[in-house]
């Protein structure tokens, strides 16, 4: 058996590459589907450039927005006012969306003024709620990422799927999904279950793999750590997602970062093990 998810490539795990670096490195490695961060366009270039991505035979299965929280976050400070990070957000949605019709744009949180959570969940239900119908119209679709323990109050407000699920049921919207990063989500009690409740709301997969962090960017090659893979995949599947299976790392500021060595060899070794991990049982 093997890896029954399209194989797909986020652009945060080949950092040093430039965006057409990214797209010719993956078509050549046989990446079916590429996650966009849209922090590597151009703002002169964006036509040629998402041409480029459109064109070349890999899926588009999700883009990260520059602005992608609706308070601040470490990754994205600024602007600090929800208000405009809402409008960059809608634009950059509106920008990008023609290019890649299907796609899913990541959204989350940001972390809680003053640690208040509750305020930072009841309005970002009420930003989804107003950003879904153009989602909708031009033909994309939303997803909120809980994110690991080790964000809360630094990106994020929530943690885990349940709590996620709980913004996406308020917002009540078709084109509202859940994105589902292992990373983020492994340690989560019983978390099988948790990703069989969440069901078809998954819309967008991400995978790497998890040692006790030397930084808020570090993160192992799917195969090379604690995450249970095996049992998580099969979850996921069995919960009806069947989307891109999309290689997710940072590796910054720690000794031995991934970026330092042979990104073709990194891709390589991620879908080999992801491979594994699929039949591993």
């Amino acid at each position: 058996m093997t890896l029954p998810f399209l194989f797909g490539m986020n652009e945060f795990t080949t950092q040093p590459w430039s965006f057409e670096e990214d797209v010719g490195h993956y078509k050549a490695a046989g990446v079916q589907a590429i996650e966009i961060c849209e922090a590597k366009l151009d703002p002169a270039g964006i036509h040629e450039q998402m041409t480029l991505a459109a064109s070349s035979g890999m899926v588009i299965s999700a883009i990260q927005p520059s602005v992608r929280t609706f308070f601040e976050s470490r990754m994205a400070p600024k602007p600090s006012e929800p208000a405009q990070r809402v409008a960059r957000l809608r634009k950059s949605i509106e920008t990008l969306a023609p290019y890649a019709p299907g796609t899913v744009f990541v959204t989350n949180t940001g972390a809680p003024p003053d640690g208040n959570m509750h305020r930072v969940m009841d309005e970002t239900v009420r930003y989804l709620r107003d950003l879904c119908p153009l989602a909708a119209d031009l033909g994309v679709a939303l997803s909120l990422e809980p994110l690991n323990p080790t964000s809360v109050n630094i990106e994020s407000a929530i943690w885990t799927i349940d709590q996620a699920m709980d913004i996406i049921d308020g917002v009540g919207h078709p084109a509202m999904g859940l994105c589902l990063d292992y990373w983020n989500i492994w340690q989560q009690e019983d978390v099988c279950s948790a990703i069989y409740r969440a069901g078809d709301k998954i819309n967008v997969l991400q995978v790497s793999d998890w040692r006790t962090p030397f930084s808020t960017t570090d993160r192992l090659i799917p195969g090379d750590g604690l995450i249970p893979l095996h049992d998580l995949l099969h979850a996921t599947w069995e919960a009806g997602f069947r989307g891109a299976c999309t290689v997710e790392i940072f590796s910054s500021d720690v000794p031995d970062s991934l970026y330092d060595g042979d990104l073709n060899d990194l891709i390589t070794a991620s879908r080999e093990r992801l491979e594994q991990a699929w039949k591993k049982g």
